[in-house]
């Protein structure tokens, strides 16, 4: 099973940030998408759990490409659109795309392209490649409502800081801490952040050992508080990012990936100067992680990279530099259009005499030179003749006496 956390230096070298992208807009891309999801998936009345993991399909998914190649919206639609398949509350495509038109603005939704739903599906299985068929997702969830079965104390306070520590964990979905941490230590980090805000201190809680100082320790073991303290100072950054944020200008509108512009040809720099164009080979995305990278150009479209055949368009196609004309070949020519090959010479054959069950004749000018003849046919049986095949009936035996 692929491994889905990353340190702090990998997070920094994304493909998005070194397509040019800044940390911080590649943040607030992530963060955008993320409530995004929320938003439209609340709308249609999803669960917790598949807005989740689409989120989660939406982060891993740009570890491995590019905000410039994939729009975020576009990706977020088709995260969704998976993950109620996956969670088994599936949703119709158009559906989503029809909720996904009322949220975004018509600068955003411009690059969903003509045809919306053709490019979320097309861009399922991409997305289903990227995520290496890992399609499980656990989340802190789970493991909030298990530790906070086991506390102690006054049930108002308990459920007022088990409330704030759900929110978090619904705010810390629009950060990066599910790429580094398990959802068991961001499930403790949340309630022990939860607990100092609403001063509602875990004293004791149900099978407390000697052993155990803290109450996490219980459930899990080697957690220090500077992982703790980094994964609550991540979820209360994301609170001062939104104020900053409010002052900066929208991104500009974003081609759909099947609308992307196609790579420009250039000729050959060889002796003869005939060949088609040849296209510059972009470099591949880098590795992150630990595995395999699905290598997806910038310039190449959705259909392309699933149907494994590049797409010119007609205006690119005209762009094109042709190469000289070959000698004896009519103005315009180009060996992406050349002329199918002329069929093989037919060799005329004789026809055979109706008394051709004697001997074959030699057909004039097929067998020449010092090639043989074709042995002559076997001798028919004279009329009138005794035996076994002139008869037609099998003769008689005797029985062994």
């Amino acid at each position: 099973m692929p491994c889905w956390y990353y340190d702090k230096k990998e997070l920094r070298e994304t493909p998005s940030i070194l397509d040019g992208i800044s940390f911080d807009t590649e943040r607030r891309y992530r963060k955008e998408g993320a409530r995004f999801i929320m938003e439209c998936g609340t709308k249609m009345g999803l669960g917790h759990n598949t807005m989740a993991t689409g989120v989660v399909y939406f982060h891993r998914f740009y570890m491995f490409h590019s905000f410039r190649s994939f729009p975020r919206y576009v990706t977020a639609c088709c995260c969704l659109f998976f993950a109620g398949k996956v969670e088994e509350t599936p949703k119709k495509c158009r559906d989503i795309i029809k909720t996904a038109r009322g949220i975004l603005t018509d600068n955003y939704f411009y690059s969903f392209g003509d045809d919306p739903k053709e490019e979320v599906m097309t861009l399922e299985r991409i997305l289903l490649q990227t995520i290496k068929f890992d399609l499980q997702v656990e989340h802190p969830y789970t493991f909030l409502l298990k530790y906070a079965k086991c506390f102690k104390g006054d049930q108002q306070k308990l459920q007022k800081m088990v409330q704030m520590a759900w929110n978090f964990v619904n705010d810390s979905l629009s950060t990066v801490v599910c790429l580094q941490w398990e959802p068991e230590i961001i499930a403790v980090a949340l309630i022990h952040l939860a607990s100092k805000l609403s001063k509602f201190t875990v004293q004791d809680w149900e099978g407390r050992q000697p052993q155990h100082q803290r109450w996490w320790d219980m459930f899990v073991s080697d957690v220090t508080m500077e992982i703790l303290e980094d994964i609550c100072h991540q979820v209360l950054d994301l609170y001062q990012s939104t104020q900053k944020e409010a002052h900066q200008p929208s991104s500009p509108p974003q081609k759909p990936p099947s609308r992307a512009d196609s790579p420009k040809a250039v000729k050959l720099s060889n002796s003869t100067g005939i060949g088609p164009p040849s296209v510059p080979q972009q470099p591949p995305s880098p590795a992150c992680g630990n595995g395999g990278v699905l290598e997806v150009s910038n310039i190449q479209s959705i259909k392309s990279i699933a149907s494994g055949v590049p797409i010119i368009g007609s205006s690119d196609s005209q762009n094109m530099l042709q190469g000289p004309t070959p000698p004896g070949q009519p103005p315009g020519y180009h060996l992406y259009h050349a002329p199918p090959p002329p069929p093989p010479p037919v060799v005329p054959m004789a026809t055979y005499p109706s008394s051709g069950w004697g001997v074959q004749q030699t057909v004039a000018g097929h067998y020449s030179g010092s090639a043989a003849p074709p042995p002559p046919m076997p001798p028919s049986l004279p009329p009138g003749s005794s035996g076994y095949y002139s008869t037609g009936v099998r003769p008689s035996q005797q029985r062994y006496q």
